[in-house]
């Protein structure tokens, strides 16, 4: 009874790290208002995926294995909204004013996972393919979120970094829309791989 901590946070870094929705809206900030200006959202949303871990562990589970077809449709729903971002990403261009308005704040950053259909399936697919039958559901839980906890607070400073960056030396260049293309095609490939049970492998 327990949780394969190692293998999970290797999952858990490859997901974290790679485009979905949330990094999108990291670096789109990052590129937006600078590198500082966007910590506290940064903040937020690192802390914001919290609010999907321990519901999830504590009855949501249950609730998924009563009704498996919810969960099947939530999940292809959520592939299909992930692919719809993804497009729009695609066709984003970059802005450098970085003095047109305010940056996001901590409690709007504190939003994005609970709204990001990703974070869902990376939570349920941690849970079901990462913790034995019988484990302590208060100890897989916390394993669960101190390793989730961590990736972000590395890699969510590195895509607004990167955003701020970016949107300094490619903006507005004929760079900019390959590298947008690019970041889509890298949403695409993430939602398939937790579509089609990446987790699980």
């Amino acid at each position: 009874m327990s949780v394969a901590i190692g293998t999970f946070f290797i999952f858990a870094a490859s997901q974290v790290g790679t485009p979905g929705p949330a990094n999108m809206a990291l670096m789109a900030t990052g590129a937006r208002f600078g590198f500082k200006a966007a910590l506290p959202f940064v903040a937020g949303v690192s802390l914001g995926k919290q609010f999907i871990i321990w519901p999830i562990g504590f009855g949501l589970m249950e609730v998924i294995a009563a009704i498996p077809w919810l969960f099947s449709t939530l999940k292809y729903a959520s592939a299909a909204y992930i692919i719809w971002l993804a497009w729009k990403v695609a066709n984003l261009r970059l802005n450098t004013d970085q003095s047109a308005s305010k940056a996001p704040s901590f409690a709007a950053g504190l939003i994005v996972h609970p709204l990001n259909p990703k974070a869902w399936a990376m939570i349920v697919g941690g849970f079901t393919a990462f913790v034995e039958p019988g484990t302590s559901t208060l100890y897989a839980a916390a394993i669960i979120a101190v390793c989730l906890l961590a990736c972000q607070i590395v890699l969510h400073p590195i895509w607004t970094f990167a955003g701020h960056k970016i949107a300094q030396t490619v903006a507005g260049t004929r760079a900019e829309t390959y590298l947008m293309w690019t970041l889509a095609a890298l949403t695409v490939a993430s939602v398939l791989f937790v579509l089609f049970g990446g987790a699980k492998a």
